[in-house]
């Protein structure tokens, strides 16, 4: 425990206790289910367990952890009823962010998304790690989300990309081959829709991206499961 989590640059400061510890969820150091233990996370982060408790609350709000009486707190479990519910509200923001986008977004953003595409075929090319792929997948989505320019949705988002990520980071460590096949031409797609200014077919699109990565991700969940 001692030397998984970089030590906090600000004592006493709640954010940043809970960006190092949402950064050490997502890194594996504490996978679904586990417990975060208040004591030792504060000696490691070299904080106080106040802040370290508010930290945690800040995490809870996000839906990366889940906290119950007598039970502590513990990284949420990534079961097929979150993921049915998680990927539901995520579909209907992204086709909402990306028509909304295709009415906003300016060659400039367009070309950062592009770019980002490009990035993700390199990684590819070199291995395709997991991680570093969904990072820019990430960025992907956050940029069109920008483009968009509608700061309740881009709030909503916020709210459930916690657990997007968490959820994404399960689907590659139970098969990263679907993924690998996947990433570079559906957000190609992404952005020659974005570009072509077709609203219903950019919708759809947007719909399939993510119900694509719901199957993928309840598929694996089954055979672990069963």
């Amino acid at each position: 425990m001692s030397n998984s989590l970089p030590k906090a640059a600000r004592r006493g400061l709640a954010e940043e206790s809970a960006d190092r510890i949402r950064d050490a969820i997502f890194a594996g150091h504490f996978p679904p289910g586990a417990p975060l233990r208040e004591v030792e996370l504060a000696a490691s982060l070299e904080v106080s367990r106040g802040s370290v408790r508010e930290g945690l609350a800040l995490l809870e709000r996000e839906g990366l952890v889940r906290s119950a009486w007598h039970r502590g707190t513990t990284v949420v479990e990534v079961t097929a009823e979150d993921v049915e519910e998680v990927y539901t509200v995520r579909a209907a923001l992204d086709r909402l962010a990306a028509t909304t986008a295709l009415r906003r977004a300016t060659a400039d953003e367009l070309a950062a998304l592009d770019r980002l595409v490009d990035a993700m075929a390199d990684e590819l090319a070199d291995g395709g790690d997991g991680p570093r792929l969904l990072a820019l997948d990430i960025a992907f989505h956050e940029a069109v989300y920008a483009a968009a320019g509608n700061r309740r949705l881009t709030r909503a988002w916020h709210a459930v990309r916690s657990q997007v990520r968490l959820f994404q980071l399960r689907r590659i460590a139970l098969g990263h081959a679907h993924y690998r096949a996947r990433v570079v031409a559906e957000h190609r797609e992404l952005v020659a829709l974005l570009r072509a200014g077709d609203a219903e077919a950019l919708a759809r699109v947007a719909e399939e991206h993510v119900d694509s990565a719901r199957r993928g991700l309840l598929a694996h969940l089954s055979r672990v499961d069963g």
